[in-house]
């Protein structure tokens, strides 16, 4: 074994990880219904339950076996068969923003008292900020953010930038990119700057910086450098530029994604307010385009700003039924037969979470001030994850909730575990730690990886 480069300590600490092995992904694409999407109504459906429980939606069966979806779902039921369902997720946060939070670090946001409902200084990073660290990409960005940053209370909503790893590892925000005309401002290089002359300026830029930094500590030094080193690299990647082109695209690829104009709905409103998800399809065209050049991760958002899209207390089935499932189904299916027809699901991680689901009840209150007979309230005590790519046995269940989609029943699964699996995923150990604003080590989960999700 010495001959061959393998030491005891490396067999212990193998058989301590319980056999971890690299992950397949390159790139993870995150999906984050904001709001809370209703289990009970899209993918853990309970039509033996009383209809103050089961709700107005059908089952329908799907290309994987065993597994149903809602049946204003069509178009994802033919896909089934490339996720895992895992249905016994939970938690004790019943907060859109701790929440949202707790599921895109994996920490939960009262660790001393203090409940964290906006950005700090010392927050956890969320993963895509940490890949920026750990994995720093040469000529595409490192953490995409599309398309804009949530926000709720007066606040935006914490998990989305990068905490105490610094602005220099906050993502890249898109904007809207079913926008007529769509591009990504200052990714263009101005005709008379050649690329000689934007070098000589990087060095030039450089040298001023170390220079005049009086009174900076090295660690401000650094960021400034870093954010300088990425611009470069970003304005002479053609890669980049060709990524966030939408143009390059056929128009009927454009179409089955989903147009703006696609679905009737009313402009200037919300997607509570049946303005739909316009963007939607567009964003996960984008998302895929950027996956494809390499780009660490992507999180693509459902909601407007001020508008949590899932948030289903008042007339939840009518906005699922026009609002949300005619954009989401079609967008969503189309993005896991076109990866899937590219070979992307390989080396991607794809995963679709919101920070809770709902009620079991109709009309039960957990947080709502007002009544709310015909809507679902928060429930973070039990809810649905999906995940597939990256050796994930597609058509899979992990865990199971109880009749009602009240609570779990077998393999409960917390907001720790999810992140020790997208790391597993990604081939990073979740033990791995990365320091904190005070130069304490903080490991990046402190779940266990649902090993069971991959064979």
């Amino acid at each position: 074994m010495g001959l061959l480069g393998v030491t005891l300590p490396d067999v212990l600490r193998a058989a301590a990880t319980q056999g971890l092995r690299r992950g397949r992904a390159k790139s993870c694409l995150l999906v984050f219904l904001d709001g809370g999407p209703a289990q009970q109504d899209m993918w853990d459906m309970k039509p033996d339950a009383p209809r103050e429980f089961c709700g107005e939606f059908k089952p329908i069966a799907t290309s994987a076996p065993g597994i149903e979806v809602c049946d204003h779902m069509p178009q994802l039921a033919k896909k089934m068969h490339h996720l895992a369902v895992v249905r016994s997720v939970h938690h004790d946060v019943l907060l859109h923003s701790a929440a949202t939070y707790y599921m895109l670090t994996g920490r939960h946001p009262s660790p001393r008292g203090e409940i964290i409902i906006k950005d700090k200084p010392n927050n956890f990073p969320p993963y895509g900020s940490v890949l920026s660290k750990l994995r720093p990409l040469k000529d595409v960005p490192d953490f995409v953010h599309c398309h804009s940053i949530l926000w709720d209370a007066g606040f935006d909503l914490p998990g989305q930038h990068a905490g105490f790893l610094g602005a220099a590892y906050n993502p890249l925000v898109t904007g809207d990119p079913s926008v007529p005309g769509y591009r990504l401002s200052g990714l263009t290089i101005p005709a008379n700057v050649t690329h000689e002359r934007l070098q000589n300026r990087h060095s030039l830029l450089r040298s001023l910086d170390r220079t005049s930094g009086v009174g900076l500590d090295q660690a401000s030094v650094d960021v400034i450098d870093r954010y300088n080193r990425k611009a470069l690299s970003l304005l002479t990647s053609s890669k980049t530029r060709e990524a966030f082109d939408l143009g390059r695209e056929p128009d009927d690829v454009k179409e089955r994604y989903g147009l703006p104009d696609a679905v009737p709905y009313m402009k200037g409103r919300g997607a509570r307010g049946f303005g739909g998800l316009p963007h939607l399809g567009q964003s996960l065209l984008l998302a895929r385009r950027l996956i494809e050049a390499g780009v660490g991760l992507v999180t693509v958002c459902t909601g407007r700003r001020r508008d949590s899209a899932w948030d289903g207390h008042q007339r939840h089935f009518p906005v699922l039924r026009r609002s949300l499932l005619p954009f989401f189904d079609p967008a969503f299916s189309t993005l896991l037969g076109d990866m899937s027809d590219r070979g992307l699901l390989d080396e991607t991680l794809i995963v679709v979470m919101g920070e809770f689901g709902r009620t079991p009840r109709i009309g039960q209150r957990t947080i709502a001030a007002d009544e709310m007979p015909a809507g679902r309230d928060h429930w973070s005590y039990c809810y649905t994850v999906l995940m597939g790519g990256a050796g994930i046995r597609g058509g899979s269940i992990y865990g199971a909730s109880d009749k009602y989609a009240g609570y779990p029943v077998d393999k409960p699964v917390t907001p720790e575990d999810i992140a020790a699996t997208i790391y597993y995923a990604l081939g990073v150990d979740p033990e791995t730690r990365i320091k904190d604003l005070f130069g304490q080590p903080q490991p990046l989960a402190l779940g266990k990886p649902i090993l069971d999700l991959f064979g």
